[in-house]
């Protein structure tokens, strides 16, 4: 396909939504009235509406919601000592391939690890060894790359170590967990944009040894993007992989607690993404490898793969709005709300 049809294709969707916002938009703004949520569907009003879905998708059948993948932190499957004192922690991931449902009647042949994308957040400290029982259980070979420091042989890569893993086959990935910061894991296979776009990545979170300063809340954001007919073109947008979702179910906190947020940008087909936040700022950390941020802002800009960490408080209860400062990702379902209660 063409970049002018592919382009004309996105902007059909676009078009398609606005007009069912505009056939239904004051009723069902009307409906969530005094809900303490956003709306299921709201008009756009320039840069504070987006366009929405009509209905929801059915996370059960996903057998996920990213509401959930916000504070699903996996810290081990199980967790142990070795004999020379370092905490071990062991995790087991399953490849599959999944059809999963991402917006209202629209599926996608998903590719996962442990049935779900983006796939677990793994999290240990610095120093920690870390061991991965991977089985590939699809039917295409597969691999788990894992940003950090470790050995030519644990790379994940065709040709490094076990090279591909074979549907039916298995591997154990094993190494020390360095260094501290916000990291990523995806499959290697070739072709390398087909194998990561259908969802198989994941955040990888280090802690420095002993922590990072606590706060009250803390989430992980996977920015990605859904290809729905396999054109190397993105039809949606979102951050944990249901576009609008949290437009329909806002994040709640309360005004004054600090919110840490592992932003990680994965997305295929675009060369950039990012995040704004609505009335106020946030402390920067990028790559979270450094206790001293470097930047206070509302928005910031990330390549594919690119990660940081965001800190920040309100001030005020209200509604406020986050999505990219990319205003097409944003009609094509990267937004949501934080709720921010008195």
């Amino acid at each position: 396909m063409s970049a002018n049809n592919s382009l004309s294709r996105r902007n059909f969707v676009r078009a398609s939504l606005l007009s069912v916002v505009g056939a239904a938009g004051a009723a069902a703004t009307g409906e969530a009235a005094g809900s303490g949520r956003a709306p299921a569907l709201q008009a756009g009003d320039g840069h504070e509406g987006m366009p929405g879905p009509v209905g929801e998708v059915d996370h059960t059948r996903n057998g996920f919601n990213p509401t959930d993948i916000l504070t699903d932190f996996n810290w081990g499957d199980r967790i142990s000592v070795l004999e020379n004192g370092q905490t071990l922690r062991e995790y087991d991931v399953f490849a599959g391939d999944k059809t999963i449902e991402v917006m209202p009647g629209i599926e996608f042949a998903a590719w996962t690890y442990n049935g779900r994308v983006p796939g677990p957040t793994f999290r240990a400290e610095e120093g920690d060894r870390v061991r991965i029982h991977f089985i590939n259980g699809s039917s295409h070979p597969h691999t788990m790359h894992f940003h950090g420091i470790h050995t030519y042989e644990m790379d994940g890569v065709p040709g490094a170590g076990p090279g591909l893993i074979e549907p039916g086959e298995s591997f154990t990935y094993e190494f020390d967990a360095e260094p501290f910061g916000l990291h990523l894991y995806h499959c290697h296979a070739f072709p390398l944009a087909r194998h990561v776009a259908k969802g198989l990545y994941g955040a990888f979170i280090i802690d420095p040894p002993g922590g990072r300063p606590p706060v009250d809340r803390e989430y992980i954001m996977v920015m990605n993007g859904i290809d729905v007919d396999y054109d190397d073109v993105n039809d949606f947008y979102a951050v944990n992989t249901i576009p609008f979702h949290f437009a329909l179910h806002p994040i709640q906190f309360h005004v004054g607690e600090t919110v840490r947020v592992y932003l990680v940008n994965i997305l295929e087909f675009d060369l950039i993404n990012s995040f704004h936040l609505h009335a106020n700022f946030f402390q920067y950390y990028p790559t979270g490898t450094s206790l001293t941020p470097i930047e206070y802002t509302d928005t910031i800009i990330q390549g594919q793969a690119q990660r940081g960490i965001l800190e920040f408080k309100y001030k005020y209860p209200g509604l406020y709005m986050f999505h990219a400062h990319v205003t097409e990702f944003a009609e094509l379902g990267w937004t949501g709300h934080f709720e921010v209660l008195p």
